[in-house]
């Protein structure tokens, strides 16, 4: 059982059902069906099971198949076992564990109907009434609910004292490892999926004999720490690796522990100039995690300057509603690059210390843990700059154009880094009004660089009256300008650091660049200049579908220092809409294909004749987004006038 003290496993019974409708039924008269052989064997253990307890078993089960099968739409593993756990006299319990393989998963073909019964379980509710105890155990490829069902002490003593002990000993890898000859075993089982007559392989009933009673907590130590601890680091790094959120982090690292070596854990992280936060809490009957949750947050541990890293013992906390019976508890301050980035602290119920091994463990998988916020923290940072200097390089709001309805759908390469892909529309005096779609060469922090330049000299230059070609003309002369002076910085730096110069190295200052002004007609619609550098050119639709390209191609800015730029002029009527995009949108790849090949674009636009301008801009990202399982591997961005 997951979570649970150590017991001897008197009889565990496993079957694997598929996941469908019928897997309820067959999982209650396999449970019937193991009880039902358990308590016919003599064996003074197993005749302790009674009606109630047999009853609630199989509702229980019923429920958590039903749950599982739903939710999940896999095969579920069922595993129906009798434990004695050793104290003051045997204590029998009844332990059912049901895993799923994908719990996340609606069973396909199968709708969940709430007011259905037989198809929505009550499963976690019921197992909360009536199990002593119960958890739920999280895997990278599983899901395991489980639930502890005991036997009264009346019945205990009603039926005489349990079998000798065995030779029965848990293994690293949590099966049962047979040292002596086996009791018996009895095979059973009920093919009640197919409708078919019972078989013989549908399940199987093991009789155990008991596990010797441990001398110390010695024993029980060494098994814990041999319970898989390379593993465990393993998947410990696999899980934790590129995780970008702290608070997935400590989830992950608090559900790690819980229940493979620990009884309850929890996670704190520091913060700056104020108390530690509790992040998450976590323990393997997870009905006392939130009595667990609110006494932790009261006394969060505070460690020695001295112990860094180290993992320390730490007094197990006094209330047993919360934490369970007595036991040992380790605290570790979370260390990454020599800064203290929060604490770990579990706990494991029935030892007197946790040994060194075991907190040599704990040290390595909070090495880890620590490595993974620092990560996810500096993620973060960098997420948080980068929309910052995003909001500088993209205009707050669009200038509203008279008669013209406007939109835009940007996309930065990564969802959150600043893009080489701009745009502008801003009034330029004189009733004009610009608009400006620009793509710097690369992306990433590097194109922003360029971008952060060109939008204010675009504005400059626009407002001091320059015609479109003129505009076009100077700042490719200021491009040229620029690299020169960054050639020449980076030459100076690479002399000082004596190292050589690699040509074609600094910042790209090549741009394609799409600039128009629109000045409104008094009778509607707008007479539109406009200039394409190395842009994708520009598309006109009509109101009966029809689509038309404007402007001519000419030179990218910024690699022919006086090259000369020609502008065209036309009338946008009333109904018409200009379309603009990077190549982000015309070059997207599905495989050799791209998304423009065959004059894609146009004959997506050829069906969106009387839509508006959003309606337009958002039916060119979703085409996009559908045209290959690869998001875009460049920024992307879209510009749309309509002339009202």
């Amino acid at each position: 059982m997951p979570g649970a003290a150590p017991a001897a496993r008197v009889a565990v019974a496993r079957t694997s059902l598929p996941g469908n409708p019928l897997a309820a039924s067959a999982a209650r008269r396999f449970a019937r069906a193991a009880l039902a052989d358990w308590s016919a064997l003599d064996f003074p253990a197993v005749g302790r099971i009674s009606d109630r307890v047999a009853d609630e078993v199989v509702l229980l089960v019923s429920e958590l198949v039903t749950n599982a099968v739903v939710h999940a739409g896999t095969a579920v593993e069922v595993s129906c076992a009798l434990d004695v756990v050793s104290g003051d006299g045997e204590v029998p319990s009844v332990v059912v564990e049901v895993t799923d393989h994908h719990p996340t998963r609606f069973l396909r073909g199968e709708p969940h109907d709430e007011d259905d019964p037989g198809c929505a379980g009550h499963g976690l509710r019921l197992v909360a009434e009536l199990a002593e105890c119960w958890g739920t155990a999280y895997r990278r490829a599983s899901k395991t609910v489980w639930f502890q069902l005991p036997v009264s002490s009346a019945e205990a003593a009603e039926s005489g004292e349990a079998a000798e002990s065995g030779g029965f000993v848990e293994s690293a890898e949590g099966s049962l490892k047979d040292d002596t000859p086996r009791n018996g075993a009895l095979k059973g089982g009920d093919d009640c999926l197919n409708g078919d007559s019972p078989g013989d392989d549908a399940y199987v009933v093991e009789l155990l004999a008991p596990a010797p009673a441990r001398v110390g907590a010695r024993d029980a130590d060494v098994d814990w720490i041999r319970a898989g601890a390379l593993s465990f680091l393993a998947e410990a790094s696999e899980l934790l690796a590129g995780q970008f959120d702290e608070d997935l982090v400590t989830s992950l690292a608090a559900q790690l522990l819980v229940p493979r070596f620990a009884d309850w854990s929890a996670v704190w992280l520091d913060t700056e100039g104020g108390p530690p936060r509790l992040a998450m809490v976590w323990h393997a009957s997870e009905s006392r995690i939130e009595t667990l949750s609110r006494l932790l947050e009261k006394e969060p541990p505070e460690l020695p300057a001295t112990a860094r890293g180290r993992a320390v013992p730490w007094p197990w906390p006094s209330d047993p509603a919360a934490y369970g019976p007595g036991g040992a508890a380790l605290a570790c301050r979370l260390i990454a690059g020599g800064r203290a980035v929060g604490t770990l602290l579990l706990g494991r119920a029935g030892l007197m210390r946790v040994p060194d091994e075991v907190a040599g463990l704990v040290e390595d998988f909070a090495r880890r843990v620590a490595l993974a916020l620092a990560s996810a923290r500096q993620y973060t940072r960098q997420a948080t700059i980068s929309r910052v200097l995003q909001r500088g390089l993209l205009p707050s709001r669009l200038a509203k154009i008279p008669g013209v309805e406007s939109a835009v759908v940007y996309e930065p390469t990564g969802g959150t880094s600043a893009g080489g892909d701009f745009y502008d529309i801003f009034p330029a005096g004189d009733g004009r009004w610009v608009f400006v779609l620009g793509d710097v060469c690369g992306n990433g922090p590097e194109a922003a660089v360029v971008t952060g330049l060109v939008r204010p000299w675009l504005r400059l230059l626009a407002r001091e009256g320059y015609g479109v070609g003129a505009v076009l003309e100077r700042l490719n002369r200021m491009l040229g300008e620029e690299a020169v002076e960054a050639a020449v910085e980076g030459a100076a730096e690479a002399v000082a650091a004596g190292v050589g110069l690699s040509v074609g190295g600094g910042v790209s200052r090549f741009l394609s660049l799409l600039y128009g002004e629109l000045v409104p007609l008094g009778d509607g619609g707008v007479r539109c200049t406009l200039a394409s550098a190395g842009h994708p050119l520009p598309l006109v639709v009509r109101p009966d579908g029809s689509v038309r390209t404007v402007a001519e191609p000419q030179i990218l800015l910024g690699v022919v220092e006086d090259a000369a730029y020609d502008c065209e002029t036309f009338e946008l009527a009333p109904g018409e809409t200009l379309v603009c995009v990077t190549d982000g949108v015309t070059e997207h790849r599905s495989g050799a294909r791209q998304f423009d090949d065959g004059n894609g674009l146009a004959s997506l636009l050829g069906d969106c004749a009387g839509l508006g301008a959003e309606d337009v801009a958002e039916r060119i990202r979703e085409a996009v987004h559908a045209f290959a399982v690869e998001p875009p591997d460049d920024d992307l961005a879209v510009l749309v006038l309509r002339a009202r």
